[in-house]
């Protein structure tokens, strides 16, 4: 959840807390916006939270800049949404049991359909409860997760169709390697399309044809449809890989806390749990209230520097659950209750979600949805 001008407030009960700058987000969605044109809707894609930024307020801002609906991983996300007064269409893009089905229908939500038991199931809950449930069909083109393969969609959606408590609204694929691959994120389209082209055969169409996600959207015009996908663009982490970048995004997220204490430990002490560290020297370390259970990575690689002063200042020993060390022997002046920017800008340095993605070994995603849902989020 995002709390607005009370940042200070909760500065003192909890240890860190996450800046999430709205006049950023608001730039990004309208950049997207212009990038697929006035043709074609988008879909902020807020599931996790909204990729650890606070799903209700950027929902909000996304949908005041020109997004027209909205995704989300599950049905706990889109009652989250509903509870907070967000009236948009809204599609859940993970799996959906029968269970859920009273839910949906209460809280006016789209599934996704992907196997012929799975959609039997939910027809069933559906006529149960005397109502008609809203759905897009997934197509697997080759991600090899979720959906039904291109060769069997015209067999499913006839299936589908069949269903009385179903009303098919959408259909989409997902690109596995939009970022990485043009050349498979090209065979994936082709696929897609020639399982639209047999569909129309069949006079099966589908209000919303949706391809793109943000990598997609932006190298492959082809995939954008009538609407299309924008998740990690929006919050202006780059969605392209292989030293591609997309100008003109503007980070959203920025991670801080604040020393807890200061201490000049004499050559040879060690630092941390299993001593893994041991000073090279006479080096002062500072402690941060900060560890592996707010989302610091701990293992196997961790964040490598935090800026303090304007610098930056290296972690040395393990990072505890609660606790975190780094030297600061080169930052004169290093005091107790000083900024610390774990992820964000601070003078004129700054440590972004993929330069820690290298040090950790993993992608921009996972270096903010990591960030623990405890930690405040302040909209500015």
């Amino acid at each position: 959840m995002l709390r607005e001008a009370a940042g200070e407030r909760l500065s003192c009960a909890y240890p860190s807390r996450v800046t999430i700058d709205g006049s950023a987000l608001a730039a990004n969605v309208r950049l997207v916006k212009s990038v697929v044109g006035a043709g074609v809707e988008l879909m902020a894609v807020v599931k996790a939270n909204a990729y650890g930024h606070g799903a209700v307020a950027v929902a909000d801002i996304a949908l005041r800049q020109g997004a027209s609906r909205l995704a989300v991983a599950n049905l706990g996300e889109a009652i989250e949404l509903r509870k907070a007064g967000i009236d948009a269409p809204i599609l859940l893009l993970s799996a959906t049991s029968a269970e859920a089905v009273p839910a949906a229908l209460r809280h006016n939500l789209s599934v996704t359909l992907y196997d012929a038991a799975q959609t039997r199931a939910l027809q069933a809950a559906a006529d149960y409860e005397r109502g008609r449930l809203t759905a897009h069909v997934k197509v697997d083109t080759g991600m090899g997760r979720l959906g039904v393969l291109a060769e069997d969609a015209r067999e499913f959606c006839l299936l589908a169709r069949a269903q009385p408590h179903l009303r098919l609204e959408g259909i989409y694929t997902h690109f596995s390697t939009a970022d990485c691959d043009r050349d498979y994120t090209a065979e994936q389209l082709a696929r897609f399309n020639s399982a639209l082209d047999e569909l129309a055969r069949a006079d099966i169409r589908f209000d919303y044809v949706h391809a793109a996600n943000s990598a997609a959207l932006l190298t492959c015009p082809g995939s954008r449809f009538n609407l299309a996908r924008a998740g990690l663009a929006l919050y202006g982490l780059n969605p392209l890989a292989n030293g591609d970048s997309f100008h003109g995004l503007r980070p959203v997220l920025s991670w801080k806390t604040r020393i807890a204490q200061v201490k000049t430990l004499p050559h040879g002490s060690p630092v941390g749990y299993g001593n893994g560290y041991r000073t090279r020297g006479r080096e002062t370390i500072a402690v941060l209230p900060v560890g592996y259970a707010a989302g610091l990575r701990r293992s196997p690689y961790s964040w490598r520097e935090v800026l303090v002063h304007g610098r930056r200042a290296p972690l040395v020993g393990r990072v505890s659950m609660e606790k975190t060390t780094i030297r600061v022997s080169h930052i004169p002046g290093a005091r107790i209750g000083d900024e610390v920017v774990l992820l964000g800008k601070q003078c004129d340095d700054e440590i972004c979600a993929d330069e820690i993605a290298e040090w950790i070994g993993s992608i921009n995603y996972e270096v903010v949805t990591a960030i623990a849902p405890r930690t405040p989020r302040t909209l500015k």
